[in-house]
This record gives structure tokens, C-alpha cells and sequence, in this order.
């Protein structure tokens, strides 16, 4: 089972056990977080895609750490005037350890006590153009 989240301005697929890496989340290292902007959950049979968001579906994680990216180097320059500015940004990141995906009625292990995914899946393409 996998999501689409999204968080930071940006989106990501997380399935329950992924480590990812987000913006800076206000959290310290050993705390809970949920995402509530869920875009999209699937199973690998059935889809679910919200309009843009679904309803009561979260997805919860792990702070495993906070920190700081590479260094990278901003430079600027305009010819023939002697102008050169040299920056450098380093972006506050958070380490996030996906533990669960919770839609109402159905759980992320997929185990014998999982109930199918909810009959509002939305169906493939039809190629009836």
C-alpha cells in the first residue's frame, strides 16, 4: 500500500516503513507527526484519488531527526562591471520514518483483518474518446 502526501509545497509517495526526507517540521526528534493532506492511497488493485484531497485519510509518522542540507553556493555576476555577490543557503530539513497509512475501514499491514478499500475507487481511464 502506498500514499501520495503532500507537505512543504511539494508531494511525495511514502508506503508505511519509508524514511523520508521533508521542509523543516516544527517537531523534535521522537515525536509523532500526521499528514492530513492526503492526494492519493492505492493498494496495487484499487486507487482512491481525492478532489484534491481525501477526506479522513491520514498518514502518520516518526521525527527521526532534524537537519540541514548540503551548502549550496549562490553566485552573481554581471559582466564587464565589477559586481559579483557570492551566497550560500543551507535548507532546514526533517527526517520523517512513515509508520502507518490510515483509511477508514481499511489497514496499512494488509493483514487477514483488512477490509477491501472503500467503494468509492475511483475507476481507470476509459479510453471511450
Amino acid at each position: 500500500m502506498h500514499a501520495v502526501i503532500r507537505t512543504g509545497g511539494k508531494q511525495y509517495r511514502v508506503t508505511p516503513g519509508d524514511v523520508v526526507t521533508v521542509e523543516r517540521l516544527a517537531d523534535d526528534a521522537g515525536a509523532t507527526v500526521t499528514f492530513d493532506e492526503v492526494l492519493m492511497v492505492s493498494d496495487g488493485e484499487q486507487s482512491l484519488v481525492g478532489t484534491p484531497l481525501l477526506e479522513d485519510a491520514s498518514v502518520t509518522g516518526t521525527v527521526a531527526e532534524q537537519m540541514r542540507a548540503p551548502r549550496v553556493i549562490v553566485f552573481k555576476k554581471k559582466r564587464r562591471k565589477n559586481h559579483r555577490k557570492r551566497n550560500g543557503h543551507r535548507q532546514q530539513l526533517t527526517v520523517v520514518r512513515i509508520t502507518d497509512i490510515n483509511i477508514p475501514g481499511h489497514t496499512a499491514a494488509g493483514g487477514s483483518d483488512a477490509a477491501p478499500m472503500a467503494e468509492e475507487a475511483v475507476p481507470a481511464a476509459d479510453s471511450t474518446s
